[in-house]
C-alpha cells in the first residue's frame, strides 16, 4: 500500500461541553470504518484538567487532528457544509501540538508498515496526555482530504486518572456511582420500613391499592442503573442492555406514582372505594399517552441524539412534551383534591399538606429540566442532574412514607375504611348507586388498638346501607306497623290468661287509724325484667 503523507485521515476534537445520556462515553471503544465520506466523527470524552489520557492504535490512519472547545475550533467545523475538508484542517493550531501525523515520518506517532496479507498497512499505536484550565470534552473524528473515502480499524482507551471511581468515566460523570450506590441504600431502607408499615396496616385491614403503588414505584430501577456502572467502572464498556432497562424502570416508577397520586386526589381508597366510569375512561387516555410520549423520548434519544452534539434528554420535543403533560397532571391534581376537600372536608388533615409538598413535587421536574437546559455547564450537567433527580424521587417517597404511616399520633393518615368493606361494597346490591363513596369519617388511626388488640367493632361493621328501621324489616313479610297519634310504634304484649291460673283476690286493707310505716325499698331491676299479673295477665321484657 501507498503511504503519502500530504493526506490527512484522522482527526481528533478537543471540546469541553456539556452532557449527553445516550453516548457512548469514556472509555474503551474499537470499531471499523468504511465510508465514502472524507470527514467523520466517533466519539467524545470529557478529561480532567490533569489527568486525561488517551491511547490509540490505528490501521492504516495518516493525521490526527485535536481541536478544542473555542468557538473557532470545534463549533465552526461540526455540522458546517460551508467548510470543506481542508478548511476544517485549517483552523488547528500546529503550535498547540493540534496536528499528529501519523506517518513513518513523525516519530511521536508510533506508526510502523506491516503486512497484512498481500498488501502493506499502516499501524500506529501510541497515547497522549491532556492539560487544560478546566474539563473539557474531547471530540475524535476522521478526515482524509482528497481521499476517495475512510476505511480504517481503530481502537481508542480514554481514561481520567487510574482509580477505579474515575479512570473511565467522562469528567461530567464523576460521583454517579457513588451517588446511585448512595441512593439504593436509602431506597432499600424506605422500602423496608414501608414493608413494616405495610404489614401493620395489613393487620388491620387498611393495606390499600394506593399503598402498594407506592411500594413498587420505591424498588425500582436503582438496582440496575448501579450494576450497570460499575460493570463500566471495570472495564470501560458495560452493559448498554442493563442501561436501557434502569430508565425503563425509573421510568415505570415515575408512572405509577403520578398515578398514585392522582388517584389519591380524586379519592380513591381514601373518600371512595372505586374511580367512576368516566374517571377511568380519562385516567387511561392521560397515562397511554404519558407512557407513548415516554416511548418516543427513549427512541428520540437512540436515533436522533447526535453524540456530537452534547444534549439533555428533556432537550428534545418529546421532552418538552413530557414537561407540559407534567403541569396537565398537576391541574388535574389541583381540581381532584378541591372535588374531595368540598365533599369530605373533615379529610383536610390529610390532604393540605398532602396537596402542599406534591405540588412542589410536581414543579420540581420541569424547572429542574429547564435549569440543566440552559443554566448548568455542560461539563458538569450530567452528574449535577443525576444527584437532584435522584434526590427529588427520594423526596417524594420519603413524605408519602411519613404522611401514611400507621400510628395513633398520626393525624395526616388518610385511610379509615377497612379492605374487606371495600369488597363488600362493591359486590353489594347497590354498587353502581353509593359504593364509590365511603361513609364520612375522619381518621382510621384514631382506633389503632395495635396487633395483638384487634378493633373487632370496625372489623365487621358495614356501612354500605343505612339501618333498617322496623317498617323495612317487618315491610319484607308483607306486615304493617301500628302507630298511635303521636307516630309513635305500638307495641303489644301476648294474652296468656288461657295457660295461667286466676289471680287469686284481692286481699281488703287493714283498718287502723295509724298505718305503719313502708318497709325500704330494695333496690331492683323491674326496668330489665318485670312480671305484670293484673289487667291481662301478661308478661314480658321491656328495653
Amino acid at each position: 500500500m501507498e503511504v503519502r503523507v500530504g493526506e490527512r485521515l484522522l482527526c481528533m476534537a478537543l471540546l469541553c461541553s456539556g452532557f449527553f445520556v445516550d453516548s457512548v462515553l469514556g472509555k474503551y471503544v474499537k470499531g471499523i470504518v468504511n465510508t465514502k465520506e472524507d470527514w467523520l466523527f466517533l466519539t467524545r470524552f470529557c478529561f480532567l484538567t490533569d489527568f486525561g489520557r488517551l491511547d490509540f492504535r490505528f490501521r492504516y490512519p495518516k493525521n490526527i487532528l485535536l481541536y478544542f472547545d473555542d468557538s473557532s475550533q470545534w463549533p465552526a467545523v461540526y455540522k458546517n457544509n460551508e467548510k470543506n475538508c481542508y478548511q476544517k484542517e485549517a483552523v488547528l493550531r500546529p503550535e498547540n501540538n493540534q496536528v499528529i501525523n501519523l506517518t513513518t515520518h513523525y516519530t511521536w506517532s508510533g506508526c510502523v508498515v506491516e503486512g497484512d496479507g498481500n498488501e502493506e498497512v499502516l499501524s500506529c499505536v501510541g497515547g497522549r496526555s491532556f492539560r487544560s484550565v478546566r474539563e473539557r470534552w474531547w471530540y475524535i473524528a476522521l478526515s482524509k482530504c482528497g481521499g476517495e473515502g475512510l476505511m480504517l480499524e481503530y481502537e481508542m482507551k480514554l481514561t481520567n486518572g487510574q482509580s477505579f471511581w474515575t479512570q473511565h468515566f467522562s469528567a461530567d460523570e464523576f460521583g454517579i456511582l457513588e451517588t446511585d450506590i448512595t441512593f439504593l441504600v436509602i431506597f432499600f431502607l424506605v422500602f423496608v420500613l414501608s414493608c413494616y408499615f405495610a404489614y401493620n396496616l395489613k393487620g388491620r385491614q387498611l393495606l390499600h391499592t394506593t399503598y402498594k403503588m407506592f411500594m413498587m414505584a420505591a424498588v425500582l430501577s436503582l438496582l440496575f442503573h448501579c450494576v450497570y456502572w460499575g460493570l463500566y467502572a471495570t472495564d470501560g464498556v458495560g452493559n448498554g442492555s442493563l442501561k436501557l432497562l434502569g430508565k425503563l424502570l425509573f421510568s415505570v416508577s415515575f408512572l405509577v406514582f403520578l398515578l398514585m397520586l392522582i388517584l389519591l386526589g380524586k379519592g380513591f381508597t381514601v373518600t371512595r372505594a372505586r374511580i367512576s366510569h368516566s374517571g377511568s375512561v380519562k385516567l387511561s387516555i392521560y397515562m397511554t399517552v404519558y407512557t407513548i410520549t415516554y416511548v418516543i423520548l427513549f427512541i428520540y434519544e437512540a436515533e436522533f441524539f447526535d453524540p456530537g452534539e452534547v444534549l439533555y434528554a428533556y432537550d428534545s420535543p418529546a421532552g418538552y412534551g413530557l414537561m407540559g403533560l407534567q403541569l396537565l397532571a398537576y391541574v388535574w391534581f389541583c381540581y381532584a383534591v378541591l372535588v374531595s376537600l368540598k365533599h369530605y372536608p373533615e379529610k383536610q388533615p390529610f390532604y393540605i399538606p398532602f396537596f402542599t409538598t406534591y405540588t412542589l413535587w410536581f414543579f420540581a421536574v420541569p424547572v429542574m429540566a429547564l435549569i440543566a437546559n440552559f443554566g448548568i455547564p455542560r461539563w458538569a450537567r450530567e452528574k449535577i442532574v443525576n444527584g437532584i433527580q435522584l434526590g427529588i424521587h427520594l423526596y417524594a417517597h420519603i413524605v408519602f412514607l411519613v404522611i401514611t404511616r400507621p400510628s395513633a399520633a398520626n393525624k395526616n393518615f388518610p385511610y379509615h375504611v377497612r379492605t374487606s368493606q371495600i369488597g363488600i361494597l362493591l359486590s353489594s346490591p347497590k354498587a353502581g348507586e353509593g359504593a364509590e363513596s365511603f361513609p364520612h369519617h375522619a381518621y382510621g388511626n384514631g382506633s389503632f388498638l395495635g396487633d395483638s388488640q384487634p378493633n373487632f367493632t370496625e372489623l365487621f361493621s358495614i356501612h354500605s346501607e343505612p339501618v333498617k328501621t322496623v317498617e323495612e324489616t317487618v315491610a319484607r313479610k308483607g306486615g304493617e306497623v301500628p302507630r298511635n297519634s303521636e307516630q309513635k310504634i305500638i307495641t303489644t304484649a301476648a294474652d296468656l290468661t288461657a295457660i295461667l291460673p286466676p289471680p287469686l283476690p284481692p286481699i281488703p286493707p287493714r283498718q287502723t287509724s295509724r298505718s305503719p310505716p313502708l318497709p325500704p325499698r330494695l333496690p331492683s331491676f323491674t326496668e330489665y325484667f318485670s312480671m305484670q299479673s293484673g289487667g291481662g295477665g301478661a308478661f314480658g321484657t321491656k328495653a
